[in-house]
């Protein structure tokens, strides 16, 4: 069941998915060749906690296998999912951060991919499609159109690009809970899928693959990895679906301040890009 948020709700959806925001930016200050991913974790942590929230990934899952962390950190060929451990940064890396939070009953959840140090040219492209694919079905999600109007506009730029699109793995609705319908796939053909409506609250997150668009999960039940090994680029914002635009309630604005990492986004609606 899709559930439209009220105002007042979405006020404190903007809020969590601000915390959001801003642990991912704290976490950038420190990604560096030599730190290990746990320590990431720890430095995400600490900051929800002392924000007031709490890291609404830590312990979540079925008994047995509850992930372990508050992020998901995913290097290279990794797509999601990663577990934080003593893995060290190198130089060349991509790292996709993926941080959910709940503050005041209500969730936020972001995830960017972060450049360690200086990227092979093909590699960097990678990062820029998916984030520029990211905004361009964010332009589609607007009232009215379908959850396939958006597929479509990241799909498209994605291949077009040479890259392919993750089928494994969508994007969500977003709320009261972590996952909420409806699923937002990240392929699919205009005016398909459920048909979206002002106040619908959705974390959308293109999963772009250098290579093959096929995954498998490791042992650990998590992790999530390229079939082929090739590098998977990562970024999801928090959105309301809106009469003639969709407002984002995330921000990589204090990213960006840190990373220096901008994209252009000129041909953007300037409506689109609220963050």
């Amino acid at each position: 069941m899709v559930y439209l948020k009220s105002e007042n709700e979405i006020n404190k959806m903007r809020v969590s998915a601000q915390l959001v925001s801003r642990t991912l930016a704290e976490v950038a200050r420190y990604i560096k060749p030599g730190i290990k991913t746990g320590y990431l974790d720890s430095v995400a942590e600490d900051f929800i906690r002392k924000n007031n929230g709490i890291p609404a990934f830590k312990g979540y899952g079925h008994p047995g296998n509850q992930f372990p962390a508050a992020l998901c950190i995913s290097v290279n060929e990794q797509v999601v999912h990663g577990i934080p451990g003593n893995y060290e940064l190198k130089e060349g890396d991509i790292v996709s951060v993926d941080c959910g939070i709940v503050k005041d009953g209500f969730y936020g959840d972001s995830a960017y991919t972060f450049a360690v140090g200086s990227l092979h040219e093909s590699v960097e492209k990678l990062l820029r499609t998916t984030v520029t694919s990211l905004y361009k079905g964010i332009e589609k999600a607007i009232h009215g159109n379908t959850v396939g109007d958006y597929a479509y506009a990241v799909q498209t730029h994605c291949e077009e690009q040479g890259y392919s699109v993750v089928r494994d793995l969508v994007g969500h609705g977003v709320g009261r809970n972590l996952h909420e319908d409806p699923s937002v796939p990240n392929f699919g053909k205009p005016g398909r899928g459920e048909r979206l409506r002002s106040g619908m609250t959705l974390a959308v997150e293109p999963m772009i693959n250098m290579g093959t668009h096929r995954v498998k999960t490791l042992k650990d039940g998590w992790t999530v990895v390229t079939a082929d090994g090739k590098p998977s680029a990562h970024y999801e914002h928090d959105i309301v679906v809106r009469e003639g635009y969709a407002e984002i309630l995330s921000t990589f604005s204090y990213i960006e301040e840190i990373t220096k990492f901008q994209i252009d986004n000129n041909f953007l609606d300037g409506q689109a890009r609220r963050d």
